[in-house]
């Protein structure tokens, strides 16, 4: 199949699907390339439709639980930032980015452009500011993090011995806001850790994705014990926030305060 440039021009266009579910590790031959179908700018003149080109595709961790087998099919399509290169619709015009829900592809037809959101430049905020750490898996990633992303501090927690120690270490009077995304061994050492009344947003737990017997946290205890607070949430539940959030969020880059790192597309 073929997707359709601002100037009528076709260009080729793949995707990556799911070729089968996933039972413990996810590997190579999990997915596959396939050629998806797009709209030519003809047709989306004339349809009110869109096309995007996909500029950057999200891998959230959240994805894997997508690719068990379930009665139902279940894979969800990933959210992606795009440039719209033709459309007939009247809220898009071709230059404009969108954000929204489709599939890992190079160029998206989107039969309602509302499911869509434009990418707007509000007004620069005032920037707010506290002390961040963070760990990645290798050397690279640490440095990225306290020289591109602005954290105070960071480490490489796979040359970490003791991950405990390491936690003291870089918070000498504890932890007051945790994000969770990872489970497991990390979150046990984690809670030792909080400060009284502090805060544990939770967004999901890698570590345990894979795993066909799913570890214990044998401290919960440590959240009555500290008047900790510890919620689960879903982006989809904050959609109807999201112009809240550019308004005061959408400028920061501007001031220098935000860097997108360009990986492999």
């Amino acid at each position: 199949m073929a997707a359709a440039s601002a100037n009528g021009q076709e260009v080729p266009n793949k995707r990556v699907i799911l070729k089968s579910y996933v039972t413990g590790f996810p590997r190579r031959t999990t997915w596959r390339w396939s050629p998806a179908p797009c709209a030519s700018p003809c047709c989306a003149e004339m349809n009110r439709l869109t096309v995007v080109k996909n500029l950057y595709v999200s891998c959230d961790p959240y994805m894997r639980g997508r690719m068990t087998k379930h009665d139902k099919p279940s894979y969800v399509p990933d959210i992606v930032v795009g440039e719209v290169i033709a459309s007939g619709h009247p809220d898009f015009k071709v230059g404009d980015l969108v954000w929204g829900m489709t599939g890992w592809e190079e160029y998206t037809f989107v039969p309602k452009p509302e499911s869509f959101l434009k990418i707007n430049h509000p007004e620069l905020p005032l920037s707010y500011y506290t002390y961040g750490c963070s760990c990645a898996g290798s050397d690279e990633k640490v440095n990225l993090l306290k020289s591109k992303f602005g954290f105070d501090e960071a480490f490489n927690y796979k040359k970490e011995q003791d991950l405990d120690a390491a936690l003291r270490r870089y918070f000498l009077e504890g932890i007051d806001i945790y994000f969770e995304n990872v489970g497991g061994h990390t979150l046990v050492v984690v809670l030792s850790n909080m400060r009284n009344h502090g805060r544990i947003p939770t967004r999901g737990m890698i570590s345990q994705y894979n795993l066909e017997e799913p570890e214990g946290v044998h401290n919960l205890f440590e959240i009555i014990g500290k008047g900790l607070r510890m919620e689960g949430f879903m982006v989809f539940d904050y959609y109807g926030h999201y112009h809240k959030f550019e308004q005061e969020n959408g400028r920061v880059p501007q001031g220098g305060k935000d860097y997108l790192h360009r990986g492999h597309r």
